[in-house]
């Protein structure tokens, strides 16, 4: 193979090298876009669910929280007495 012609296959590999960079990355920022509307519309969803939803039932969480935490504070209790009770039926 003569030098020129060598020459011009390795500037027509560069030149569709960089074609071929370009559809790809093309495609890459078409699908970026799509996912970028897809998470926008999930945001605005997730929005909707929080305020529509889940913000009406914080009061009654927050009273449902409350006797569960009065419940905690008294196992202790309870647990020492079940002692009590295990040590006088089995003898110990």
């Amino acid at each position: 193979m003569s030098r020129e012609l060598l020459i011009i296959l390795s500037f027509v590999e560069t030149v569709l090298l960089v074609v071929v960079l370009a559809i790809a990355l093309t495609r890459v920022r078409v699908r970026l876009n799509a996912i970028a509307s897809g998470l926008t519309a999930l945001a605005g969803a997730l929005t909707t669910v929080q305020s529509q939803h889940l913000r009406p039932l914080t009061p009654v969480v927050t009273q449902i929280n409350a006797r569960l935490q009065t419940i905690l504070s008294v196992l202790p209790g309870i647990a020492a007495k079940a002692a009590l009770v295990v040590r006088k039926v089995t003898g110990g």
